[in-house]
């Protein structure tokens, strides 16, 4: 008797497991064995998250977080989560959530996926979308990205400060020890002895603590923390600040006034120390094209804007009429976009002044005028530079990776802080009478091949700014980008992971009631009673 029931245990177990493979597919889940079982069940760090979740929500509106715990809303597992928007956060909470084998679709308004982080192709030269570092250190990074297909040529350790008519060379002692001694001479006018090591004293400091205790640090600004207090009250020197930090800060945060969270500035150091400052191969959008090609076939939609998100989280409305059904939304799109997606829907709060940049690219006949894979930075005064042609940094990409420019040829990217009034041609103008002042007047003869107006490079991160906003805004409707992070790289990959992991959490119940449906269904169709137990202990003889 023991062994007929143990024969029959087993052969529910082995239909079971049919059952996963071959019906669970059809249902929306990944069609390993491992991933179709463990369906029937969450997760233990999802399930302990989704307690960490609804005791947190106890005592709030149940508009939000009382409508999970409250109900069941077994239908939206059935649906894909819709994705809006396939830039650095859109592919990651997609690449988080295929992780997890919950199904879903991105929709991208353009014609390509990568929001800001990509690259046009022009008469055989790349051209990124503004001037962008891809920084090795970012630790989201190391996580989603193979460096390896990345194929990532290093900048050097340093930078060439344009003062005075000449340039001053300022670098990183621990990478280039012979050029930072070199700077310490008495005849140096980017700073002085006491200024370079406050430099390697900041750089200590980024480097002590978590990056969580980085952010916990005084919520202070970037100028007045240089300014005032660096080391037990003393400080960078006026000259150091205006020469140096202005236009090598102000190319990164695209702030010359050094408005920014110092918070920032610490994390930026950290990455500085701890990785290379580098351009792929194949342009910026080598980052976005590798983040694609680990989407699952036909899950991107490109050329597919959106025009409303139903308030529940239950449908999207795209522009051309169609509509589909979801079982969450995550809005992945820049800061002032997702305000206008969402209005109505969840308020994100008011918007700070967003930053502004404008990036010019020309072509050379021959070689640039110089050969090193180096940034230069404008040392002469960019505290006001915002909104005009003032040069502040520049460099030649092609020097970084040849394959910039076609044989023969040469690149020059040029950025400035802020969009302009004046026209392409005579923003493009002034920035070469500059320019000839600081490589000679063969710079004339060099053709503006496009000028990038970015309206919105960056999310506010002046002072007061919080390194973690919340992802969930709306029962089932979730928002991730930058601006919900820190406005870089990381901050957009960590947003999008965060966000995955927050819906993954919310539909674990109703994936694990479909689950469960599934498989009861078919093993009901089988006659399998399913609650004789798939094997016994076999009993000993006293």
């Amino acid at each position: 008797m023991q062994s007929s029931s143990r024969r029959r245990g087993a052969a529910s177990a082995l239909l079971l497991l049919a059952a996963a493979v071959q019906v669970l597919p059809a249902a929306g889940f990944m069609t390993t064995v491992p991933t179709a079982l463990s369906a029937l069940r969450p997760p233990r760090h999802a399930a302990v998250r989704m307690r960490s979740a609804l005791r947190s929500r106890r005592g709030r509106s149940a508009s939000l977080g009382g409508a999970l715990a409250s109900r069941c809303e077994a239908w939206r597992g059935d649906e894909d989560v819709v994705i809006v928007g396939a830039g650095m956060a859109g592919m990651a909470c997609a690449l988080e959530l295929k992780e997890r084998g919950i199904p879903f679709t991105v929709v991208e308004a353009a014609q390509e996926p990568g929001g800001r982080v990509r690259t046009d192709e022009v008469d055989g030269f790349l051209l990124d979308h503004g001037f962008q570092i891809f920084l090795t250190s970012y630790p989201e990074a190391q996580r989603l990205l193979d460096y390896k297909q990345l194929d990532l040529q290093p900048f050097y350790a340093g930078a060439d400060v344009r003062f005075a008519g000449a340039f001053h060379r300022v670098a990183d002692p621990f990478r280039a020890p012979v050029d930072a001694l070199l700077s310490l001479l008495p005849s140096h006018p980017i700073g002085s002895v006491y200024d370079k090591i406050l430099i390697g004293v900041l750089r200590l400091q980024s480097l002590v603590g978590s990056i969580d205790e980085l952010y916990a640090r005084p919520d202070v600004s970037i100028g007045e923390r240089l300014s005032k207090d660096v080391l037990f009250g003393t400080a960078f020197s006026p000259e150091m600040v205006d020469r140096f930090f202005r236009p090598f800060l102000g190319g990164i945060f695209f702030d010359n006034k050094l408005r920014t969270n110092a918070h920032e500035l610490d994390f930026v150091f950290r990455m500085l120390a701890l990785g290379e400052n580098c351009l792929p191969k194949k342009g910026i959008r080598a980052v976005s094209d590798y983040m694609a090609s680990l989407l699952p076939p036909g899950s991107l939609r490109l050329s597919t804007p959106v025009a409303s998100i139903a308030k529940d989280g239950s449908s999207v409305k795209l522009s051309n009429g169609e509509t589909l059904k979801a079982a969450a939304v995550v809005v992945a799109t820049d800061g002032s976009s997702a305000r206008r997606l969402l209005s109505g829907v969840a308020d994100l709060g008011p918007e700070a002044e967003v930053k502004q940049t404008t990036c010019l690219y020309f072509a050379i006949d021959g070689d640039a005028p110089s050969q090193e894979p180096i940034l230069y930075l404008n040392g002469d005064g960019v505290e006001d530079a915002e909104g005009t042609t003032k040069v502040n940094n520049m460099c030649f990409p092609s020097t970084v990776s040849a394959s910039y420019a076609p044989a023969g040829q040469s690149l020059a990217s040029v950025s400035l802080i802020g969009i302009p009034a004046q026209t392409d041609e005579e923003v493009a103008a002034d920035v070469k009478k500059q320019l000839a002042e600081w490589f000679g007047p063969s710079v004339n003869e060099w053709r503006l091949l496009r000028t990038y107006r970015i309206p919105y490079c960056q999310p506010n991160q002046e002072t007061p700014s919080s390194r973690e906003k919340a992802v969930e805004c709306a029962p089932y409707v979730y928002v991730a980008g930058d601006h919900r992070e820190t406005a870089s790289l990381q901050g957009a990959l960590r947003s999008g992971t965060r966000c995955g992991q927050a819906v993954s959490a919310a539909l674990s119940p109703m994936l694990l009631q479909r689950s469960r449906g599934v498989v009861e269904e078919f093993a009901k169709s089988k006659g399998i009673d399913i609650a004789v137990p798939a094997f016994e202990p076999e009993k000993t003889e006293a």
